[in-house]
């Protein structure tokens, strides 16, 4: 199968769901009492399941006769409300929505924990293709360069999104940069458990080399990756949606791209990171890191220098991401077998992050 696939062939790519993993499972009469309450839907027996991916928020389709809907929630058992803030999540999407076509139409937030649980939100449900670990049709080349094209023109134009107004809400200006070092430090080490190290040369290290420059304010993603974004089987892998805006804020577009150069696994790397790799970025015609880097806005401001600090960032970043989960895990506030192996990943980033630092940006 192509990316020109015809019509039949679609749905045998669409991104489904799932039955609920019992520990994360929510209530479907609850729920379509909630969706008839708020006029989003009609009435009818509700079926609830969910998508597979996601380690921090949940998602979930729920289905009322010929209608579908995607529910977006905290897990069970989350503490931390900076990271799981579902109901701020919906309201940036739907102050974003006007200027960035490419947010999903929120249809309703409910606040009330005692619905299902936890807070949620419910939003459209966009069909399309989502390229996971291993993408559900074939790609050539061509098509892998002109989809990593694509990539970067959407995320260039969430970059270039005017955050006056409503959208100024959601950030606090400059001093991004700091923040972010100063806050992943803080949460890597409340998360830290006995089996991982302790990153203080990484963190020192990005403290010394922070950037000179007057940081550049917009609004960034924090987690766009090509399983955040929704593909059109029928227009040659066109996106037509991002998701999952858990994290976006307004910060500089730079640690925005570092974040993404984490997960950028190329077919050169490591066999750790080939094997842990959560989108096809190794097939050939993908961009490489140093690709990616330079067909950004910024990609010609100095020798890469630049490069390396954000690489170190992001991988640092990443690694304190799935040792909160990880730590979760750990305490039994998770059960999913997934994030087991989470502790020798985050191993594996400290010296990634060392190897970076000692011998420069990457290709």
């Amino acid at each position: 199968m192509s990316a020109s696939s015809d019509a039949s062939d679609v749905i045998d790519v669409i991104d489904e769901p799932v039955a609920q993993r019992q520990s994360e499972a929510i209530d479907p009469g609850a729920l379509g009492a909630f969706l008839r309450e708020k006029g989003v839907s009609a009435g009818g027996d509700v079926v609830v399941q969910q998508f597979p991916g996601g380690a921090s928020n949940l998602t979930y389709l729920a289905r009322v006769g010929a209608d579908a809907f995607v529910v977006r929630r905290a897990p069970p058992g989350a503490r931390a409300k900076t990271a799981h803030d579902v109901v701020r999540e919906a309201r940036l999407m739907e102050a974003l929505r006007p200027r960035y076509p490419l947010v999903p139409r929120v249809l309703a937030t409910c606040e009330d924990d005692a619905v299902l649980g936890t807070q949620f939100y419910v939003m459209e449900r966009l069909r399309g293709v989502i390229l996971r670990r291993d993408a559900p049709l074939a790609i050539d080349p061509a098509q892998a360069t002109r989809l990593c094209e694509r990539f970067v023109d959407a995320f260039t134009a969430l970059h270039h999104v005017d955050v006056t107004g409503p959208l100024g809400a959601f950030g606090k200006g400059q001093g991004y940069v700091v923040r972010q070092i100063e806050g992943w430090t803080e949460r890597y080490a409340k998360a830290r458990t006995d089996d991982v190290p302790g990153f203080d040369d990484v963190t020192a290290w990005l403290k010394e080399q922070l950037p000179g420059r007057r940081e550049t304010m917009a609004l960034v993603h924090n987690d766009f990756r090509f399983d955040n974004l929704v593909l059109d089987p029928d227009d040659d892998l066109r996106p037509i949606g991002v998701l999952d805006w858990e994290m976006a804020t307004l910060g500089d577009p730079r640690m925005d791209v570092g974040a993404s150069l984490a997960y950028w696994v190329q077919a050169d790397d490591d066999g750790l990171s080939r094997a842990t790799r959560r989108q096809p970025t190794h097939l050939p015609g993908m961009f490489t890191r140093r690709a990616l880097w330079s067909r950004m806005a910024f990609g010609d401001e100095g020798d890469g220098g630049d490069m390396r600090f954000y690489e170190v960032y992001g991988v640092f970043r990443l690694a304190g991401i799935l040792q909160q989960i990880y730590a979760r895990f750990v305490a039994g506030a998770t059960t999913n077998p997934a994030f087991a192996g989470f502790g020798e990943l985050v191993r594996h980033l400290e010296k990634r992050a060392v190897h970076l630092m000692k011998n420069g940006g990457e290709r």
